[in-house]
């Protein structure tokens, strides 16, 4: 199998357990072949418009989905549910941008670094899918976010706009928010989320980091200046300002410095709405 067909066989497996089971299987035989010296053939193969879910949670518009407070049990529940969700997108989000740009020549890092990411995010599902069972829920049980998969429908033929709009500011916004669910957690003594959480929030910076490494490796490939082509990109993709506060410490670690990020809070006549 090529590495392309694992990413579509990913892709077009419903179930949350069993998608991300396999997942990390297919990272395990990719990252096994590197370590041998023998990588896998890239390939290619057409992914899915929309990966395949499973028939529960019902997927509502952001407008529709249930407000609970955070601070009570139902509430964290909630959150946790939602962060499931987020995952699993994530998962499917990896795998695409290797099956659906595998056409363009791209250094074997760049599928060293998603394959990395895809499993990362397969573990944090499964990890929130613990804690959710662990206080008598479940992936499913509560309705969800049905815009989750837009960015990678806008991007579709746009590398540098996948880069730009899902690491670079779809997962840099969980660094901006992951802190403060952790300190939710902390202060309710639920201490399995909290070490979920801890993980993810670690585990996510490195994820932003590739997209803004490759980000800037097309650009500098192309003759681009990066600042300019990223707020052009998400003004173009993105729809919406980017919304403060923002976690600079994390945000640098990452690779993505303030004037990357502060212009896009201005709007421009594009429309108002803000980062979900």
């Amino acid at each position: 199998m090529t590495l392309a067909e694992m990413a579509v066989e990913v892709l077009t497996t419903a179930d949350g357990r069993a998608k991300t089971a396999l997942g990390r299987a297919h990272a395990a035989t990719w990252f096994a072949a590197r370590a041998a010296g023998a990588p896998l053939a890239i390939g290619r193969a057409t992914p899915p418009d929309q990966p395949a879910r499973p028939e529960k949670p019902e997927l509502l518009s952001p407008r529709d989905v249930p407000r609970r407070r955070p601070g009570s049990p139902l509430g964290r529940i909630a959150m946790l549910h939602a962060i499931a969700h987020i995952e699993l997108n994530a998962v499917d989000l990896h795998w695409d941008i290797i099956a659906r740009f595998a056409h363009l020549p791209m250094p074997l890092g760049f599928y060293d670094d998603w394959v990395k990411a895809a499993d990362d995010e397969a573990k944090h599902f499964n990890l929130i899918c613990d804690c959710l069972e662990a206080l008598g829920s479940s992936y499913g049980a509560l309705p969800a976010h049905a815009g989750m998969w837009r960015a990678a429908e806008d991007t579709a033929g746009d590398l540098f706009g996948r880069l730009a709009v899902v690491p670079m500011v779809l997962e840099a916004r969980g660094l901006d928010v992951t802190p403060g669910m952790i300190d939710l957690f902390a202060k309710a003594g639920e201490a399995q989320a909290l070490a979920a959480l801890e993980v993810i929030y670690t585990e996510e910076v490195a994820h932003v980091a590739y997209g803004s490494k490759w980000f800037n490796w097309l650009c500098g490939r192309d003759g681009l200046d990066p600042k300019e082509a990223f707020h052009d990109l998400v003004r173009r993709y993105f729809h919406g300002l980017l919304k403060p506060p923002f976690n600079e410490e994390k945000r640098a670690e990452a690779g993505i410095p303030p004037d990357f990020y502060w212009p896009l809070t201005e709007e421009l006549g594009t429309g108002t709405e803000t980062e979900d």
